[in-house]
């Protein structure tokens, strides 16, 4: 391994390996930045540029943007509670409050130090425990799939903030969202009322209606309010002090979790950054700082969404299987180039692999060179007048939904959210929980209905799958557990207010 991995490192140390990085990277910021434009659209879209050019550096080229758009999303989630990615979503809930009381330098510092972090550290776990990590991905079945989006919702409890009931008003709606179009097993059409609705309501404009155009509501409203005074950055923007507040979750949780969570296909960077930033919560001392600004949960989801990228990528080296939708396409390039991902790429293009190990090493302080270079850059954005910042961010939010599908009906459903997330953000109910049942519902249904159909309708069948048992286990205790504090927390205050 050590002679392959010195084999890699030659191949990235030459000019075109290492523009094909700064490349990659800038144009992952950009694609990450721009709502609409999810880190698969870019691979994408640069795929043909690829034909052309030797397998490795194409390779490096596609997943340097990789990386680089996922910490992209967490700009605009910070700057404009606009998430670029749907997996920078859980970055806006502190985020945003934190550059909203003037320390937008200080949130996007420690955003690019946690995914820079949990980038390298994931990739070192990669190069060491791909083929294993690969096998451990091939348990899950329909049952895995489902326990694991059951005890995804059961985080509902945790992040609930304020009223539970709400919270679980919340999730149900967004589970009632999923349901709209064509039932995934029997293709029966469900609450289509309308021709389009067949293929379902859209996921990213659905989530940049109930962010960022509902906080352009806020900031009509608000346009009279000056910008708060910016705290002036010194140095990287963070004390040690507070590095050293979160150093647990930014070098051991949100790397290990985003890593284990991204091998399992189908999960991805999303589902790790939602359940690292319940973690972080539920370990803090201070859980009640969370979404109001507290820099633990930004590194949680920072650290875990890009973490999730090299493990992604461990089934598709090692077994030929992807791990995201992004992965997929990556699977499709590495075929258009000749080569053929799984087992045999180790031992006939040992090349490939390990000048993307050594890549990936590289990359990263590439991209936390530049990322910090532009912190000072970006944060010049809350600086504008909330009238003008309404305009630009209501553009940019009509021109990502259009790009998600080139069509108007993703406009339409950005609008439709965007209003309805600004009433129900006045009537104090959250919008975490509709996101977090947007993304683990299809998961849960599909999954489900699979698994009734093979065990022939036995429940039991669940007894006999380790995995989805211990899974649910740990649902019920994460369901649980916060709802019963919550009950004594608040009889506590009720005993006293009568004292």
């Amino acid at each position: 391994m050590i002679d392959s991995l010195l084999m890699g490192f030659e191949t990235v140390f030459t000019v075109d390996v290492l523009l094909a990085i700064v490349a990659g990277s800038l144009i992952g910021y950009f694609v990450g930045a721009l709502p609409g434009l999810t880190p698969s659209v870019g691979i994408a879209i640069l795929v043909p540029i690829t034909f052309t050019m030797a397998p490795a550096p194409a390779l490096i080229l596609l997943v340097s943007l990789y990386i680089a758009a996922e910490y992209g999303g967490g700009i605009t989630a910070i700057l404009l509670n606009a998430p670029g990615t749907p997996a920078a979503a859980a970055t806006s809930f502190d985020g945003y409050p934190l550059a909203a009381n003037g320390q937008a330098g200080k949130a996007l510092t420690i955003s690019i130090l946690a995914s820079g972090i949990g980038a390298f550290i994931s990739s070192v776990l990669l190069i060491f425990t791909a083929v294993p990590m690969a096998h451990f991905a091939l348990q899950f079945g329909p049952m895995e799939y489902f326990a694991l989006a059951i005890f995804g919702l059961s985080l509902i409890s945790s992040l609930s903030e304020g009223s539970i009931i709400k919270s679980f008003m919340a999730m149900f709606f967004g589970l009632l969202i999923i349901s709209v179009g064509i039932d995934p097993i029997v293709g029966v059409p469900r609450f289509a009322f309308q021709i389009d609705l067949l293929g379902g309501i859209p996921f990213l404009p659905a989530l940049v209606g109930l962010f960022a155009l509902s906080e352009v509501l806020f900031m009509i409203e608000k346009s009279d309010e000056k910008p708060k005074k910016m705290e002036r950055i010194t140095g990287l923007g963070v004390s040690k002090t507070e590095i050293s507040q979160i150093k647990k979750t930014m070098f051991f949780k949100a790397p290990l979790l985003g890593y284990v969570i991204g091998v399992i296909p189908g999960a991805g960077a999303t589902i790790a950054s939602l359940i690292s930033y319940n973690e972080a919560k539920r370990s803090s001392k201070e859980k009640d700082t969370f979404g109001k600004g507290n820099i633990e949960g930004i590194a949680a989801s920072e650290g875990a969404n890009n973490a999730a990228v090299p493990g992604a990528l461990a089934p598709l080296l090692s077994l030929g299987i992807p791990g995201s939708a992004s992965a997929a396409i990556l699977i499709g390039a590495l075929t258009m180039q000749g080569l053929q991902p799984g087992p045999k790429l180790f031992s006939d293009n040992p090349e490939i692999p390990y000048s993307l190990f050594a890549a990936l090493l590289i990359s990263v302080p590439i991209m936390l060179i530049l990322g910090l270079s532009g912190v000072r850059l970006w944060v010049n954005v809350t600086k504008i007048p909330k009238n003008i910042l309404a305009v630009i961010v209501a553009g940019i939010c009509i021109v990502g939904a259009y790009a998600y599908s080139n069509s108007m009906y993703s406009v339409w459903v950005m609008i439709i959210f965007g209003i309805f997330g600004y009433f129900i953000r006045k009537v104090k109910i959250p919008t975490t929980p509709i996101v977090l049942a947007m993304v683990l519902g299809f998961m849960m249904e599909v999954n489900y209905r699979r698994a009734m159909i093979i065990s022939e309708g036995d429940l039991l069948f669940i007894f006999t799958r380790p995995i989805s048992l211990i899974l649910l286990i740990l649902s019920i205790i994460t369901l649980v557990v916060p709802i019963i504090q919550s009950f004594k927390k608040n009889r506590k205050n009720d005993i006293n207010i009568g004292v």
